[in-house]
């Protein structure tokens, strides 16, 4: 059963405004799924998995376009990245808009061709697995933000159980079938994207070592992330732990989450935070076997944290919205924020906590942001409360649901 994705009206939007649209993201999060179902009654569709189609386009990009003429959908374009002259060519020789759409698994050297080659001709989103609102089939549009119209609103879990069981199964959309294995599922993931995507992009040689990587990260989730402890216990170089964790962040499937900063900024740390996009890869790579495991474990505070941050970045991206607007606080006084989220110069803090009972002196950091000469607007508590309400006068209590 196909789930409506909140990312399809940015699509849509973007198709009226830019001759080109990349839609780039982890494989298996849907971006197939949506271009056919949007697309499919006026776009051809062709895909570089297909190797006849693969080698007419590194062989002859312009032949490829007379067999597949516009408006198409091209596949995993970063198979054949020497189409993009050709689809400058194609584009500038027309003023219309929307006719090429493309998508794109492996971006970490994809991204740095397509700006040289499409400036100011492509729009790039990045999808990313079911949100929560799309799982529960909620029609709130926008990216997350506190706002005084959410005062008042129920939460809808049935229990708490339900959320465990939500964060654990992961947002991978072929996960949302029931029948599906969950350690199955990720199992052959992780062999997938280590065998066809990162080898080739970066040369592994010693498959174990990289899935050490990927364990070191999912135990590091919500956390501080510090390459060298990373280096130190997988092993290898920073260099190395540098260069795999931006090929991860390139890819989706983590995110770096870089501190808040002004020019009159004193006694921040530097140091990123980390978080895994899907919540089910980072539980399956930690080795937290059911909900009900991972709920009683040491990382449940950690693993709340991540389903929160990943949920509302994922709000972000489905609005095409700049990921970098997004960020948290940390002061050489150990004073947090866990993120602050800017909106027309205005900052809006927002503390995650594992409880059903919010407190006003849950959000006492928040005060340090008065001192920065930024606006700051209403902040938000994000728990386990059942209904939303004001915690403090500028300060909203917010069911995780809700997000």
């Amino acid at each position: 059963m196909y789930i409506d994705r909140a990312i399809g009206a940015t699509v849509d939007r973007l198709l009226r405004q830019f001759k080109v649209v990349l839609v780039t993201g982890p494989r298996q999060v849907g971006k197939t799924t949506l271009l056919q179902h949007m697309l499919s009654d006026t776009y051809r569709y062709v895909t570089l998995d297909d190797n006849q189609a693969l080698s007419l386009a590194l062989d002859d990009p312009a032949l490829f376009f007379r067999n597949h003429v516009p408006p198409v959908v091209v596949d995993e374009v970063q198979y054949a990245q020497s189409l993009f002259r050709q689809i400058k060519v194609q584009v500038d020789g027309s003023d219309r808009k929307g006719t090429i759409v493309l998508t794109g698994s492996q971006t970490f050297h994809l991204m740095q061709d397509v700006t040289e080659s499409l400036a100011g001709r492509i729009a790039i989103l990045q999808m990313s697995g079911l949100s929560w609102r799309e799982i529960a089939g909620v029609d709130r549009q926008g990216s997350f933000m506190p706002e005084d119209s959410l005062v008042g609103e129920v939460s809808g879990l049935n229990d708490v159980g339900e959320l465990w069981r939500r964060i654990h199964r992961g947002s991978m959309p072929e996960l949302q079938n029931p029948d599906i294995e969950w350690g199955l599922y990720y199992s052959n993931y992780v062999r997938t994207y280590i065998e066809r995507d990162v080898r080739s992009l970066i040369g592994i040689k010693d498959e174990n070592l990289f899935y050490k990587f990927l364990v070191a990260l999912a135990a590091r989730t919500g956390q501080l992330f510090n390459a060298s402890s990373v280096a130190d216990d997988v092993g290898v170089t920073l260099k190395t732990i540098q260069q795999w964790t931006a090929v991860l962040e390139t890819s989706g499937v983590v995110h770096v989450l870089r501190p808040y900063f002004t020019n009159v900024s004193k006694g921040l740390i530097k140091t990123p935070k980390l978080y895994f996009m899907d919540c089910g890869l980072a539980c399956y790579l930690a080795g937290w076997t059911t909900p009900e495991v991972l709920e009683k474990g040491a990382m449940a505070g950690a693993m709340f944290e991540t389903f929160v941050v990943s949920e509302i970045l994922k709000s972000v991206l489905n609005a095409g919205e700049d990921l970098r607007e997004v960020s948290f606080y940390r002061d050489t006084q150990k004073r947090e924020i866990d993120l602050v989220l800017r909106r027309d110069a205005v900052v809006h803090p927002v503390e995650i906590k594992l409880s059903a009972t919010p407190h006003k002196n849950m959000v006492r950091s928040f005060r340090v942001l008065d001192g920065l000469g930024v606006p700051v607007g209403t902040g938000a508590l994000i728990c386990l409360a059942d209904k939303s309400g004001y915690v403090t006068t500028n300060v909203i209590t917010i069911p995780v649901d809700l997000i």
